[in-house]
């Protein structure tokens, strides 16, 4: 018996996804100049995953990322949010910029608020697509239904 949904589900998911992540990387990337995020782009990258994880069943996206690999880039995110906030300790203040400023409106114009997006983005993509994947392979209420 196949996993997951129906060719057509499947055929238009295989289509979206790339876009889905495309989009998200975009909105983590541009933030900081447009409205948008580290948050925001790592809800649009869960989402994209989990689209796949709906579509596809979990054995074909555990090929793709797997929970342990789910739980590295959440804790990657965590680490590196802490790296930046350390860094601008030693720089002089808790979170501080220690990074120049550059042109307005341009990609390297926002100091350290880029690599916190990153870095917020990883830890967000991360951690929701690693509980809802436990939430999937870890069902609550199967040993009822296999008791019955």
């Amino acid at each position: 018996m196949t996993q997951g949904m129906s060719l057509i589900v499947k055929t238009i998911t295989r289509l979206v996804t790339s876009f889905i992540m495309l989009f998200g990387i975009y909105i983590v990337l541009y933030g900081h100049v447009s409205p948008g995020g580290g948050f925001a782009g790592g809800v649009i990258l869960a989402a994209g995953l989990i689209l796949l994880l709906l579509a596809f069943g979990k054995e074909r996206t555990l090929t793709v990322i797997s929970h342990g690999d789910s739980v590295t880039w959440d804790s990657a995110g965590a680490l590196a949010f802490l790296a930046v906030a350390v860094l601008g300790y030693l720089a002089g203040d808790f979170f501080i910029n220690f990074l120049g400023h550059g042109q307005p409106y341009q990609l390297a114009s926002a100091g350290t608020i880029p690599l916190n997006n990153l870095a917020i983005g990883a830890k967000v993509g991360a951690g929701l697509f690693g509980v809802f994947l436990a939430l999937a392979i870890f069902r609550p209420g199967r040993r009822q239904e296999e008791e019955k």
